[in-house]
């Protein structure tokens, strides 16, 4: 397995497939790009099937274990059961989507070899949930998360990204996958670095106060020092990179854009490396190059200021 300066293994890769998504939600980042009609072959602009199986075919010779498939929204591709259907065996593949495709296609891509998925659903409320995405398929999410299970993806893990917009629906959410067997929560970190609205920003800390008041037990895990809540036998964890030296220094996966560049860390679009033609030995260097220069974000990218917030580290700062 290759590691990285800071003595980080890379394990895991996560490939988005496309930038277009189906949903406008109002933290992300691409809000909704491109061709949204539904599931359709790739983009000129976006790697095909065979491209994104060469690329893990590589990535497996070095020890790599598990691929999640990402967008904007994954099952926009046509494609998507065919390229978990030749990823290499030795991987885990996992999958975060908004959920609304897969009705009907649950069962398909768990018979490709799909083990896991994350379900976008930032709120209960039909009204909010559509303020927050932009989007009316409120019921059609739903539907989703109980074909996910009926396939037999389980658990199901649900994705709530807490900010000041839904954090008031935290409670309600957990309650929610405490009551349903076979649903989990996963509470992510806003990050206002990447959409410009530090106003919507909450204290992270509160959420994790209250949880660990109402836990029946507490789980750390070491990958991205994360903690687990365990809430009348529901499961809920807490995704916060913000300002967070440790997750940082655990993060073992590199990412993938939809154009086929490799880049060290979400958070950065200043390290793409390109993956030409895709052919393997340019795939390799690629690889290979962008774990070697990779670099926690927070702690080494970004340091503290004098007053304790951060900047960006003055060695990466360029003419």
């Amino acid at each position: 397995m290759r590691e990285d300066s800071f003595g980080r293994e890379v394990s895991g890769v996560r490939v988005s497939l496309t930038d277009r998504c189906n949903f406008d939600c109002v933290y992300c980042h691409n809000e909704g790009l491109g061709d949204t009609r539904g599931p359709m072959d790739a983009r000129d602009h976006e790697m095909s099937a065979d491209d994104v199986v060469r690329f893990l075919e590589v990535v497996e010779e070095y020890g790599v274990d598990s691929v999640k498939f990402t967008g904007g929204e994954p099952m926009l591709r046509d494609d998507l059961e065919e390229i978990i259907r030749r990823t290499p065996e030795s991987m885990e593949v996992s999958m975060t989507t908004n959920g609304t495709f897969l009705p009907g296609r649950a069962e398909a891509l768990v018979d490709a070899g799909l083990e896991r998925v994350n379900v976008s659903q930032d709120a209960l409320d039909r009204e909010q949930f559509k303020h927050v995405t932009q989007s009316g398929a409120y019921d059609r999410v739903l539907e989703g998360v109980d074909a996910a299970l009926d396939a037999g993806l389980d658990p199901v893990k649900l994705n709530m990204v807490v900010f000041e917009k839904t954090a008031g629906y935290v409670e309600g959410m957990v309650e929610h996958v405490a009551e349903n067997s076979g649903l989990q929560l996963q509470l992510i970190e806003f990050m206002p670095e990447l959409v410009g609205k530090p106003e919507w920003a909450v204290d992270i800390d509160r959420v994790h106060d209250w949880l660990a008041d109402e836990a029946d037990e507490i789980e750390h895990r070491e990958m991205h020092d994360r903690k687990r809540y365990w809430v009348n036998g529901g499961m809920v964890e807490i995704v916060d990179p913000v300002g967070n030296a440790n997750f940082c220094a655990n993060c073992h996966r590199v990412r993938v854009t939809h154009e086929g560049y490799l880049k060290g860390c979400l958070n950065r679009n200043d390290d793409l490396k390109s993956m030409g033609e895709m052919t393997k030995p340019e795939i390799q260097e690629a690889f290979e190059r962008t774990v070697d220069e990779r670099v926690p974000f927070y702690g080494e990218y970004m340091v503290r200021d004098g007053d304790g917030g951060w900047e960006v580290n003055e060695k990466y700062v360029t003419a």
